[in-house]
């Protein structure tokens, strides 16, 4: 038996890819998409038909080149979805705008729009994960879209404190970063050499499991962004990992034993008092990590995704 499928007998893996062949080859349970992920879609040839019926579904939506852009991007990432899910058994993760990460409201009518555009397509909803930016607003936003019935998977996370506030919110998945915190202390006190059971991403998403697990939150924790194989195979057992294609290949193709690594503990803890606006904010403050991380990864997304739009604007004029 791979890695790959040895994992998969106590973890859910989903591809971290936007590209249908990757998908069909690896065969997971979910897929996630992002900005960035759409926009090396849509370099690719077999796409095009989908930019084209975007372009033409954009250009009936308003009178300005702006909003027709817009439209078109919600459609290609709707578009791009509906591919994906007609190949997996599972869900399929949309990612609202970064740019509305600060506003809950527009953020709201965002995910109720995407969601409109798959139903118009056939797919049942309930297999679409609207995905936002773990701010307080965009967590917000999502407990009020888990109560409409959309469920949400909270992105950029890299705090305790923002796992704390999606459980509290209802949230049914976050998706706590661990490359990226890996980067952040890489570039400040570099693991020379590596070991795995130092590594702080790790570390963190280790963390927030054992803490979400004893106060027995549902919510699902998603282990996302890894740079490595042994930060994958050191997470082993929880709830979900979502993986690039690089690095499903190398499990693919590696049949050393895998262990699992995380266990639900058997012990309860009482839940505390919810998390205070101020309170979230003070503690996500205290993270120089967390908050340097969070404010870059939408920034990081946010500029794909006016690359994404400067390049649909591009087509819309050939």
């Amino acid at each position: 038996m791979n890695q790959l499928d040895a994992i998969k007998q106590f973890t859910t893996v989903v591809a971290d890819s936007g590209d249908i062949s990757s998908i069909l080859h690896y065969q997971p349970q979910d897929a996630t998409t992002n900005p960035s992920l759409l926009l090396k879609a849509a370099s690719l040839p077999q796409y095009q038909h989908l930019i084209e019926d975007a372009l033409a579904w954009g250009n009936q939506q308003g009178t300005t080149q702006e909003v027709q852009i817009k439209a078109a991007c919600d459609k290609l990432a709707v578009n791009v979805g509906a591919e994906i899910l007609k190949n997996i058994p599972g869900r399929v993760s949309t990612e609202v705008d970064a740019h509305l990460s600060f506003d809950t409201q527009k953020s709201i009518r965002k995910a109720h729009e995407l969601v409109e555009m798959y139903a118009a397509q056939g797919f049942d909803t309930s297999r679409i994960l609207i995905k936002l930016a773990a701010t307080w607003e965009g967590i917000l936003a999502a407990e009020h879209l888990e109560r409409d019935g959309i469920h949400c998977n909270l992105t950029l996370l890299f705090s305790l404190a923002q796992a704390r506030a999606c459980a509290e919110a209802g949230v049914f998945l976050i998706s706590p970063f661990v490359g990226r915190i890996y980067d952040w202390f890489q570039a400040r006190t570099p693991l020379s050499p590596y070991i795995v059971e130092e590594d702080p991403g790790v570390k963190s998403v280790r963390n927030i499991y054992d803490y979400m697990k004893r106060h027995r939150y549902p919510t699902i924790i998603m282990g996302a962004s890894f740079r490595r194989v042994e930060q994958i195979l050191a997470l082993a057992g929880c709830d979900r990992l979502t993986i690039s294609p690089a690095l499903l290949e190398e499990l693919q193709n590696s049949d050393e034993p895998v262990i699992r690594k995380l266990i639900p503990s058997s012990e309860t803890f009482s839940t505390s008092q919810p998390l205070s606006e101020a309170a979230f904010r003070w503690e996500q403050n205290q993270d120089e990590m967390a908050t340097d991380k969070l404010a870059e990864g939408i920034r990081l997304f946010a500029a794909d995704q006016r690359k994404l739009e400067d390049l649909l604007a591009a087509k819309n004029q050939q």
